[in-house]
């Protein structure tokens, strides 16, 4: 039986590979697999917000409506006039284009079927886009690009979509060890059990420290509350050789005992440690300018609510990713060009971060 050839951009191939490619994305996605969903009361550290799939426009507006505070009126006492005013705050996240087109090479060069090439291009643009994707829910999380090597992002990266990276408010970031700020973090103060158990503390009491404050609601799985903790390589170095062996024992068996330990979120943790779920990830962002003298190495770990972050997607095709094939040089070299439009950035109201504290701790290879 003849092959069946399936010519360049041809629709149903087109439909296949952007198909395709949206899922190997979100299955490679470090965030995506664990930490995204569509209801914040579900689950979701972060929101995904799909209206402008199917509606005109490049950003989504939301509000946040602030709790009331004034005394009761007791009695007969006469209520006209005294009514409290309801207080909004509004927050809003717009999406744009990126691309990533790539080549086949000319004929002499090139030594696969179209379909092969097919099949490649959406292996490599997966781990492209996936990686793309973690790296920017890391930045706009921890309100830095940091300077990791690795990162597709240029280091002078400030966003992108007109969706700006915010560092975090004083409220909303802890320093490890004694330190009260960038320039005092030294050698001994790595990430550690009091770091995670103040941030646990800073996430209920906040409303206390400042009246704009929202509390950080935890994740309700499986009716627990849980926090998340996403940590660097090195931080959880410094954790697990800072605890005893008992103590790390505990950690990690109340991580295999808890109600909710089938949830996506607990995939791949290292232990629950007062119902905060830890995790390590090397894409969290690094840094090499700390301490006294701006040279020594550290770490932005995210002590994550829900609906800490935010992304969007749009579309043109109804899928969330195009995928589009054509030649150059007449003819001689195809070309795959894959494409989404979508945005991501960190839930701020009144200029105060809503569900997210940053841990910055000295954080050096131990090797």
């Amino acid at each position: 039986m003849a092959q069946t050839i399936i010519g360049l951009n041809d629709p149903k191939a087109v439909k296949r590979y952007s198909v395709g490619l949206a899922a190997d994305t979100a299955r490679k996605s470090y965030y995506s697999r664990k930490f995204v969903g569509k209801n914040q009361a579900n689950g979701a550290l972060i929101l995904r917000k799909d209206e402008l799939e199917s509606d005109s426009g490049d950003k989504i507006t939301f509000d946040l409506s602030m709790r009331l505070r004034g005394a009761p009126i007791q009695g007969d006492e006469r209520a006209e006039g005294k009514q409290e005013s309801l207080r909004f705050y509004t927050d809003e996240i717009k999406i744009d284009q990126l691309r990533k087109p790539v080549s086949a090479g000319g004929r002499m060069t090139r030594k696969r079927t179209l379909h092969n090439l097919r099949q490649v291009a959406k292996d490599r643009a997966s781990d492209y886009w996936s990686q793309l994707q973690d790296e920017l829910f890391s930045i706009y999380l921890s309100g830095a690009r940091g300077n990791n090597p690795d990162f597709i992002w240029e280091t002078d990266f400030k966003g992108f979509a007109n969706n700006d990276v915010e560092a975090p408010d004083s409220d909303h970031i802890l320093y490890g060890g004694n330190a009260t700020s960038k320039a005092s973090i030294g050698i001994d103060d790595v990430m550690n059990r009091t770091l995670i158990e103040r941030a646990a503390t800073r996430a209920a009491t906040l409303n206390a420290i400042h009246t704009d404050n929202i509390r950080i609601q935890p994740l309700k799985i499986d009716g627990e509350d849980h926090y998340v903790c996403v940590m660097s390589e090195y931080q959880a170095y410094n954790l697990r050789t800072s605890s005893t062996t008992n103590d790390w024992a505990d950690v990690q068996k109340a991580a295999a005992a808890a109600e909710g330990r089938s949830n996506p979120i607990f995939k791949g943790n290292m232990g629950l440690l007062n119902n905060v779920i830890l995790h390590k990830y090397e894409g969290v962002i690094a840094f090499g300018d700390y301490g006294a003298d701006g040279k020594q190495p550290a770490a932005r770990a995210l002590f994550l609510g829900a609906g800490a972050g935010l992304v969007a997607y749009g579309s043109s095709s109804g899928q969330r990713f195009d995928w589009h094939e054509e030649t150059v040089d007449l003819g001689n070299e195809p070309i795959i060009d894959t494409s989404s439009i979508f945005g991501v950035k960190k839930a701020r109201f009144n200029g105060r971060d809503f569900a997210v504290i940053a841990l910055d701790t000295y954080a050096a290879n131990p090797n």
